[in-house]
């Protein structure tokens, strides 16, 4: 009998930390901003989403002192890519010259920016483990 039950409880103890998803948070930030104009929006994707659809998370950021900063609350472990732009005129949305070149700043994660068109998944992608992380974006 005292077997069964302390093969029980261990199972228990198994179902339970099965369950249990690591998640952290991630702070970002982004540095020497020109401007203290308008606010920085950040975004939080995995790769199904990225860039496609809505983010997992977004947030936003006044600008003080020429840094910008946010934390994605909760952020369960797993692959994740993040954006950034400055929304320098308030408009809420990124703003592109006629030829699709983008008027204001903005930065991924691993500060690879793709030259020749929008930001690649496999360059901006970084593991996230459920402990707390920060990142520093550079536009």
């Amino acid at each position: 009998m005292k077997t069964i039950a302390i093969l029980f409880s261990l199972f228990l103890c198994q179902i339970a930390f099965a369950q249990t998803e690591t998640t952290g948070n991630i702070v970002v930030s982004v540095e020497n901003l020109s401007s203290e104009e308008g606010k920085v929006y950040f975004a939080l994707f995995n790769e199904d989403n990225f860039l496609k659809k809505a983010p997992i998370q977004g947030e936003v950021s006044e600008i003080k002192e020429g840094v910008a900063q946010i934390t994605f609350s909760e952020v369960p472990s797993g692959t994740y890519a993040v954006t950034a732009y400055h929304d320098k005129n308030g408009n809420q949305q990124m703003d592109f010259e006629s030829n699709g070149i983008p008027k204001e700043n903005y930065g991924v994660s691993n500060n690879q920016m793709n030259l020749y068109g929008p930001p690649l998944w496999e360059d901006a992608k970084f593991e996230f483990d459920g402990s707390d992380k920060a990142l520093q974006l550079q536009f």
